[in-house]
């Protein structure tokens, strides 16, 4: 049986390091996409290294070539709004449009996503622009998890249990939204891409006091479904129509859905 290929986005960070030791425990071949190869070298060293810049298309042709899967865990600094446009978004569309072949996608964005009145999105737009992120892997066609995770290692020593939550209703801006350790959202987002029952799922990954979860299949088969068609998950609230978006956004929402809905061969 032929390894399938998965692709790290963001694979020096600290989840996407986790990723990709996950993914290869779990027995799938690892690329990493990483800026500097000589500084992923150490963290990376069983994976293969290819460098490209998210930003710049032309730069990452060959890390995308014959992957079966992308998990997305980069981010920008949250700094700046052109930043957050042009990576956090960016990133994924740019991939999105690269890719030759249809491929299984796990996106990480983050927990109060859809807040759009708090003072971090008001003053970056990063919440904005991840969940535009979100919008092109639906529109996409293609198979995908998005998984929004809580504060990363805020979990006490007993806080394992693993909860998946639907509708992002948190919005407190702070780890009373939810805490969960780095390892975890690794497993979860490796775990999806095997999980027939993760499939067009979107939920907030959060962990409250108890042992760690032997199989994640009964939490991901409980979730909800995005309903097919929308750009939205499921139970998210209806406040970004998507009319009222920048006309760059639709015009790439349309393009990667024309993909999808002519059923474009991706080796063309």
């Amino acid at each position: 049986m032929t390894q399938r290929l998965v692709l790290v986005v963001g694979a020096t960070g600290s989840i996407g390091r986790l990723v990709v030791e996950e993914a290869l425990k779990t027995g799938y071949a690892v690329r990493a996409l990483v800026r500097d190869i000589r500084a992923a070298k150490a963290l990376l060293v069983r994976a293969e290294r290819i460098r490209g810049d998210l930003t710049e298309p032309a730069s990452f042709e060959a890390a995308v070539r014959d992957v079966d899967a992308v998990v997305f865990t980069h981010g920008s600094s949250g700094d700046s709004r052109t930043d957050a446009e042009r990576v956090d978004y960016g990133g994924v569309r740019n991939v999105l449009e690269a890719l030759k072949r249809p491929a299984h996608i796990a996106l990480m964005t983050a927990i109060g996503v859809t807040n759009r009145s708090g003072a971090y999105n008001q003053s970056t737009g990063i919440h904005d622009w991840k969940r535009r992120a979100e919008r092109l892997v639906r529109a996409s066609g293609l198979p995908y998890t998005i998984v929004r995770p809580g504060w990363f290692d805020y979990n006490g020593p007993d806080q394992h249990r693993l909860v998946f939550l639907q509708g992002d209703r948190r919005h407190a801006g702070d780890p009373s939204d939810g805490v969960v350790a780095r390892e975890q959202i690794a497993q979860v987002l490796v775990a999806s891409l095997a999980s027939s029952a993760a499939l067009s799922k979107t939920f907030e990954l959060v962990a409250e006091r108890g042992a760690a979860p032997q199989d994640l299949g009964e939490l991901f088969g409980a979730l909800e479904a995005d309903q097919a068609g929308s750009l939205d998950g499921c139970l998210d609230p209806a406040d970004m129509p998507p009319a009222d978006e920048p006309q760059s956004v639709r015009s790439d929402l349309t393009r990667i859905a024309s993909r999808a809905t002519r059923k474009v061969n991706y080796g063309d």
